[in-house]
């Protein structure tokens, strides 16, 4: 039985794709100056910073019960501090990027396994095949671009912690989000997230900082589009439709980041790799349509 969306919907997800995609490409211009985890705590309270003004201002309406402030926080720290903390944890122990996007290319399979059980929701076979092709085009892509390494095993654990970090939250929000202000979710999801990061960089680092254009730019973006925009059309997405749908796209932000890695950074991009874009864009497609039928699991 096909479901009724709304016709934002399809805007969203493109508007997310591009602005997820290319904060790759951007946090690259700003840790030339900071270390990986201050550089997300900075980021975190930048963001806490302006929901708190804001807040104050247009004193929006709270949460009625405890448990919808929990839950709120709960997709925060998941979000912010478990998925992009161990993100720049393996960035800072020497994980290949290839290698942690291959990982959390697993998202959509990941998130399809647990999602019939946790979310109520049915994947059919055509949202199967669709992320198949998905992972395949990803891992084309990602693989094309990647050289051999061995890099320390904490990196992999990092990369499995920010895999565990994306798809809990996605999984959380879909089961126990409400709608409420964007003001309060983004002052209560990201002071969680903070809260998250700040042991780490107190523990792992030296919390140095060159100010640059480059750092200041990069910050500025990854505030307005990252944090705000695009973590925020993640979760309106998520709650009004299928979690299993909406961890599809995720299978298109490795190739897109490889295209604005080619385009701002000019690396290459080898032809087969061009394939696997392809792959992905049709996996995402066949996952995403309307009109299948559910298969009991």
């Amino acid at each position: 039985m096909s479901t009724q969306h709304p016709s934002w919907l399809t805007f969203a997800a493109a508007i997310f794709l591009v602005m997820w995609s290319t904060g790759y490409v951007a946090t690259m211009f700003g840790l030339g100056f900071i270390e990986p985890i201050a550089f997300l705590a900075l980021r975190f309270a930048c963001v806490v910073a302006i929901m708190a003004v804001l807040f104050v201002i247009l004193w929006p309406p709270l949460l009625r019960t405890r448990a919808e402030w929990g839950h709120l926080a709960i997709v925060g720290f998941l979000l912010q501090a478990m998925y992009l903390g161990m993100c720049y944890m393996s960035f800072s122990v020497g994980l290949l990027v290839g290698i942690l996007a291959l990982i959390l290319a697993m998202q959509p399979i990941f998130v399809g396994l647990v999602t019939p059980r946790w979310a109520s929701e049915a994947i059919s076979w055509r949202q199967w095949v669709g992320l198949i092709l998905g992972l395949i085009g990803a891992v084309v892509v990602i693989t094309a671009r990647s050289e051999v390494a061995s890099p320390a095993p904490i990196g992999f654990v990092c990369a499995v912690l920010a895999l565990i970090g994306i798809s809990g939250g996605s999984l959380w929000e879909k089961r126990f989000g409400v709608s409420r202000h964007p003001v309060t979710a983004n002052l209560v999801g990201f002071a969680a997230g903070l809260a998250g990061v700040l042991p780490f960089v107190i523990a792992f680092e030296s919390m140095q900082i060159s100010w640059a254009w480059q750092l200041i730019g990069s910050l500025v973006y990854m505030i307005i589009a990252s944090s705000l925009i695009a973590i925020g059309l993640l979760l309106a997405m998520i709650r009004v439709g299928e979690v299993s749908k909406v961890s599809a796209l995720f299978f298109l932000v490795p190739p897109l980041a490889a295209v604005s890695a080619c385009l701002v950074l000019e690396e290459v991009m080898p032809s087969v790799g061009w394939l696997g874009m392809i792959l992905a864009d049709l996996g995402v497609f066949v996952a995403t349509r309307n009109g299948s039928e559910p298969v009991s699991l």
